[in-house]
């Protein structure tokens, strides 16, 4: 599974996620939004290895209050719903 996800990420690029978290309802300015895209091409495999380890909590200041929350939502909903394929 982690092959899979990796070849994924590797060719994932900062306007899908940008258009994924938009269809979340997510609106994210251009600092967040590179922070997050960088996050998931540089961290993806270590937050998944350990997602019970990785408290999204210290990556708060890198967002506003109202899309830190949105984030964490989304990816506490994520890691429950795909984690018995982890």
């Amino acid at each position: 599974m982690f092959n899979l996800i990796g070849r994924y990420v590797n060719n994932l690029n900062k306007d899908q996620v940008n258009n994924f978290l938009l269809s979340k309802s997510i609106n994210l300015n251009n600092n967040e939004l590179d922070f997050t895209y960088n996050f998931i091409k540089k961290n993806w495999n270590t937050f998944l290895s350990n997602p019970t380890l990785n408290s999204i909590d210290k990556y708060k200041d890198n967002y506003t209050q109202d899309n830190f929350i949105k984030i964490k939502n989304l990816a506490n909903e994520y890691l429950k719903k795909y984690s018995n394929y982890l």
